[in-house]
């Protein structure tokens, strides 16, 4: 069984807790997901199944869309409405200087990922270290923010969409908005709306699942590469990981033999090679 599938998570499940339900479903053991959401998030969160599990690093990669819900005026240790409370700060805003200040956050900058998340620091998670009060420094990465508008502002909660790279903490954003707008804030929601081409409306709740109310994901739509059909003697030396030469102008192309998704190869000067192989002489 190789497939993808598109799951709508619900709030209080961890990401893992997806692929446990789905490993038991399915009966195997070989699921993973593209990328995590907190407890409190919901939203897409793409799961890959059996020989498609080599594409988890790439779907990884895509760009998310989402909807996040701030509650001004204060902090949390955790940056989101599960934690402690730290801080308490009035604020004074209106619409035109949220939205200056969602505007100014565009582009590539460096983010402090929260202490509260599942990076490892010297071999250890970070949320390690806050759980055991232990100090840390935290290194930041480089993370873009592509596309980012205020939705509605009312009484103390900020609702705004993103477009961010891989990597973006929406609740580290939510912290640097605030502090830019001289106040405090923690995020109070997150729903993943997309994730490169998989979008929540062609998403599944475990439920659904359990219903077999589902339909797996068609790789060829959502990757959206050129198909490439391979004749046998390029088959093989395909399955052997081998760079071949082959007419396309695209930079990353799929090929197949006999219906077959075999694998990714991507442009290396006048030849292509392996970016992600899906089957080879030794599966």
């Amino acid at each position: 069984m190789n497939e993808i599938l598109v799951i709508n998570k619900d709030v209080n499940y961890t990401s893992r807790d997806v692929v446990n339900v789905l490993n038991k479903y399915f009966k195997t053991k070989k699921i993973g997901h593209t990328g995590t959401l907190d407890p409190i998030a919901t939203g897409v969160l793409v799961v890959c199944i059996g020989r498609y599990t080599k594409l988890v690093n790439l779907i990884t990669s895509f760009d998310k869309e989402y909807i996040a819900e701030i509650k001004l005026g204060i902090k949390t240790d955790t940056l989101d409405i599960t934690g402690n409370v730290l801080e308490t700060k009035e604020y004074n805003l209106n619409e035109e200087i949220i939205k200056e200040t969602l505007k100014s956050f565009i582009g590539v900058q460096l983010q402090t990922p929260p202490i509260y998340s599942a990076i490892k620091v010297n071999g250890k998670k970070l949320y390690e270290y806050a759980r055991n009060n232990e100090s840390v420094e935290i290194p930041k990465r480089e993370i873009e923010i592509k596309r980012i508008e205020l939705l509605e502002f009312k009484n103390d909660i900020i609702k705004f969409k993103c477009e961010v790279s891989k990597g973006t903490y929406i609740r580290s954003l939510i912290e640097s908005i605030c502090k830019k707008m001289g106040t405090v804030g923690t995020m109070n929601s997150l729903v993943r709306t997309r994730q490169g081409k998989f979008k929540i409306e062609d998403s599944y709740t475990l439920k659904d699942i359990e219903d077999n109310k589902y339909k797996f994901v068609n790789v060829e739509d959502i990757l959206d590469y050129e198909v490439i059909n391979l004749e046998e003697n390029m088959y093989k030396k395909v399955v052997n990981g081998s760079k071949i030469k082959l007419k396309s102008n695209n930079d990353k192309v799929l090929l197949k033999y006999n219906g077959e998704l075999i694998a990714i190869y991507e442009k290396n000067d006048d030849l292509f090679k392996p970016l992600v192989m899906l089957k080879n002489n030794y599966l």
